[in-house]
């Protein structure tokens, strides 16, 4: 079953809403295990879309909210890079606590957390070398590499730059967010 994302929700399962000062956090999205094929597809998650959806002032919050409910049934899948980027930033910009409701909405099967292996790290390492002339980014080399190894083109970013980065086939990643 589907749940729609509710803004200024907390994503404890005990609770209802909780003040953030400015921010909110969001419920998590509950749903049935993803159905894979055509209606199930997968979208990897840079960690802009999940800032901005534990933040309510977040001026990309909207934009993802209104994703997410429009795509209920899209299974997303994070790096463990982007996971870690994502409590660090909420950590500092709203509180622990929205830094824990990312979690806690992960075990609830908000988002797939990928798990490379070792040898993934041969491949990020390529890719943040390829493009070397650019600010060195793991997070966005960790993305690229799970999607190069999943085989997955879209992705959920407000970042512009992504683009740069190619899947299996060597073509551009799709960011279904920004346009």
């Amino acid at each position: 079953m589907s749940s729609s994302v509710k803004p200024g929700v907390a994503a404890k399962p005990d609770r209802t809403s909780e003040p953030r000062g400015k921010a909110t956090v969001l419920t998590a999205r509950e749903r049935t295990p993803p159905i894979y094929g055509p209606l199930g597809a997968s979208v990897l998650v840079d960690s802009g879309p999940l800032l901005a959806l534990f933040n309510g002032a977040d001026k990309w919050h909207r934009a993802v909210v209104d994703w997410l409910n429009t795509n209920p049934a899209i299974k997303l899948i994070t790096t463990w890079s982007v996971l870690a980027e994502t409590c660090a930033m909420l950590t500092r910009r709203v509180h622990n606590e929205a830094a824990l409701d990312v979690l806690r909405w992960a075990l609830k099967g908000g988002i797939t957390i990928d798990g490379a292996p070792q040898h993934a790290l041969v491949t990020v390492l390529a890719v943040s070398e390829r493009f070397a002339d650019l600010p060195f980014d793991l997070t966005d080399a960790s993305v690229a590499e799970a999607a190069s190894r999943l085989r997955i083109r879209k992705i959920l970013s407000i970042d512009s730059d992504l683009d740069v980065y190619r899947d299996h086939a060597g073509r551009a990643l799709q960011n279904v967010l920004v346009r």
